[in-house]
C-alpha cells in the first residue's frame, strides 16, 4: 500500500558526495558575501558589481533597449531592480523579490554627548530587535556622511587595527531591580548608547572625539545630522557545528534569500521567460520610503523599460502585472528546540529540511498577509517537485502568538500571483542568526527553477 503521508526528513540524508560538496561550496560564497555586506549600502554595491560583471547595464545610461537585454536600476544606492529581457515582456514576468536591510542600531541626528567622563553616541534601533541582545557585544560603525555634496564613507571596527564600540550592561550585583523587570523593559531604547571615548583634550572629551573625526574625515558635529551611520555586530559569519552543516551570522534576514536570489538570477537561463529580480530596502520597518517596495520606483523602472522598448501604452504595466508570478524571497522561523512552545509542529519549518513556503504571513487573523491561492501554491509546489527540490510548507508560529509580514502583499495588490518562499532561520533578528547550509542551497535551486519556469498557474 502506498504511503500517502508527507515525508519529512533532513535534506542532508540523501546527498551524495558531489551534491554535498555543491552545498558546502555554495555556502562558502554565501559566507564571504555576508562578511562583505552587513549594511544595505554595502549589499547594494555588491549586487551592482556582480550584475555589471555579468553584462547588465544601468537603464539610466541608455536611450533605447536594442541588443542588450540585461538591465538594472540603482535606486539611491539602497535598492536594486534588475531584468533579463529573454522573452516577450507582455506575457508577464517571473519575479523574485528579497530585501537587503536588516535590524540594526542607527545613530540619532544629534548623537554625540558626554556623561561621567565618557563620550557616547545615542542610537535609535531599526526594525524589530530584542534590545538586551545588543548590549555587551562588539559593534562596528558603518555608513556615509554627506558634506558639501561629497560622500564620505565611514567603516570603523572591522579592520584589525580599528577600535570597536559597545553598549554596557548593568553588573548582576546591582541588577536586582533590572532582573525583576519584563525582558522587553529591562533595557530601555534610550539606554542603547554607544561608548566612544574617555580622553579629554583642553576643552572636553566630546571635543576630543570631534577633533579625531575631523582630522580623519574632515567632518564636524553638524555633519552628523546629514549622515546615515549604523551600528552592526562585529561578528564574522562562520560555519557552525561539529559537522559544519550550519551558518551563524548577523543579517541572514534577509541576506540568505538575497544571495540565493542574486546567484540564481545571474545563472538562470530560458530565452522564453522575462526574469525580474528585486532587492529592496526598508522591509524591516514596513517597506516605506522611496527605497522601500511601497514606493512607485519599481513601477517607474518597469515603465522606463517599456518606454525604451518603445512599446509602452496605457494599462500595459497593469496587464503585465496580472500575468506575472512571484516568489517573495524572505526568511521564516525555523523551530527552535529551546523554544518549541511558540510553534505548532505540524506547520513549523525545521532547519535542514529544505526551502520553506508560507501561504500567508500576517498576524492573528492573517492580518497584513496576501494569502496565496490554492491554485498558486499548487503551481509553485509542482515547480519544485519536477525539479526535485526539497521544500516544506509552514507558517510563522502558533495562531495568536505573534506574526510578521513581507513585501508579498505589495506585489499582490498590483495583481501579481505571489507567495513567500525562503530560508528557515533560528534566532531571527538577533545579532547572530542560524541557518542550515542545505536550506541556503535549496533556496538557490528553488529560485533558479522558478526564474526558468515557462508555465503559468491555471485558474480554470
Amino acid at each position: 500500500m502506498n504511503n500517502l503521508e508527507i515525508n519529512k526528513e533532513c535534506g542532508f540524508l540523501n546527498l551524495n558526495d558531489r551534491q554535498l560538496n555543491e552545498v558546502f561550496c555554495f555556502s562558502d560564497g554565501y559566507i564571504s558575501f555576508l562578511n562583505k555586506c552587513k549594511t544595505e549600502r554595502e549589499t547594494n554595491k555588491y549586487i551592482i558589481e556582480k550584475l555589471e560583471k555579468e553584462g547588465f547595464v544601468n537603464i539610466e545610461n541608455i536611450d533605447k533597449i536594442e541588443n542588450n537585454t540585461k538591465i538594472y536600476y540603482n535606486n539611491r544606492n539602497k535598492s536594486v531592480y534588475a531584468i533579463k529581457l529573454d522573452g516577450d515582456i507582455t506575457n508577464g514576468l517571473n519575479i523574485i523579490g528579497s530585501h537587503i536591510d536588516s535590524p540594526r542600531l542607527d545613530l540619532k541626528p544629534n548623537p554625540l554627548y558626554e556623561d561621567s567622563n565618557l563620550t557616547l553616541l545615542k542610537t535609535h534601533y531599526y526594525g524589530g530587535i530584542k534590545k538586551y541582545q545588543w548590549t555587551a557585544i562588539p559593534l562596528v560603525l558603518k555608513g556615509v556622511v554627506i558634506k558639501n555634496n561629497k560622500v564620505i564613507n565611514i567603516n570603523i571596527g572591522e579592520d584589525e587595527n580599528d577600535p570597536i564600540f559597545t553598549i554596557t550592561d548593568l553588573l548582576p550585583h546591582l541588577a536586582i531591580k533590572q532582573s525583576s523587570e519584563k525582558l522587553n523593559d529591562a533595557i530601555k531604547g534610550e539606554n542603547l548608547n554607544i561608548i566612544v571615548g574617555s580622553i579629554p583634550n583642553d576643552i572636553s572629551i566630546k571635543n576630543n572625539i570631534l577633533t579625531i573625526l575631523n582630522e580623519k574625515y574632515g567632518i564636524d558635529e553638524d555633519d552628523l545630522s546629514s549622515s546615515e551611520l549604523e551600528l552592526v555586530p562585529d561578528f564574522k559569519a562562520k560555519t557552525l557545528g561539529f559537522d559544519k552543516s550550519m551558518i551563524a551570522s548577523y543579517g541572514q534576514d534577509d541576506k540568505s534569500c538575497t544571495y540565493s536570489n542574486l546567484m540564481s538570477f545571474i545563472e538562470s537561463s530560458n530565452s522564453k521567460v522575462v526574469k525580474t529580480a528585486i532587492f529592496s530596502d526598508k522591509e524591516e520597518i514596513g517597506s516605506v520610503g522611496n527605497t522601500g517596495m511601497d514606493s512607485n520606483n519599481f513601477d517607474n523602472f518597469l515603465n522606463e523599460v517599456l518606454n525604451k522598448l518603445e512599446i509602452n501604452k496605457p494599462s500595459l504595466l497593469t496587464n503585465i502585472y496580472c500575468k506575472s508570478i512571484m516568489l517573495s524571497a524572505d526568511v521564516g522561523a525555523g523551530i527552535d528546540p529551546n523554544y518549541q512552545d511558540v510553534s505548532e509542529r505540524n506547520n513549523a519549518s525545521i532547519i535542514g529540511f529544505g526551502v520553506e513556503i508560507n501561504k500567508y504571513t500576517g498576524s492573528k487573523g492573517k492580518t497584513g498577509a496576501s494569502d496565496a491561492s490554492a491554485e498558486y501554491i499548487s503551481f509553485v509546489k509542482d515547480i519544485f517537485k519536477k525539479n526535485k527540490i526539497k521544500y516544506q510548507v509552514s507558517e510563522l508560529g502558533k495562531v495568536d502568538v505573534g506574526g510578521g509580514g513581507t513585501i508579498a502583499y505589495i506585489l499582490a495588490n498590483k495583481g501579481v500571483d505571489v507567495i513567500d518562499c525562503g530560508v528557515p532561520v533560528i534566532s531571527m533578528h538577533s545579532p547572530y542568526e542560524v541557518t542550515s547550509k542545505y536550506d541556503i542551497y535549496s533556496s538557490f535551486q528553488a529560485y533558479k527553477s522558478f526564474y526558468e519556469e515557462i508555465e503559468k498557474p491555471c485558474y480554470n
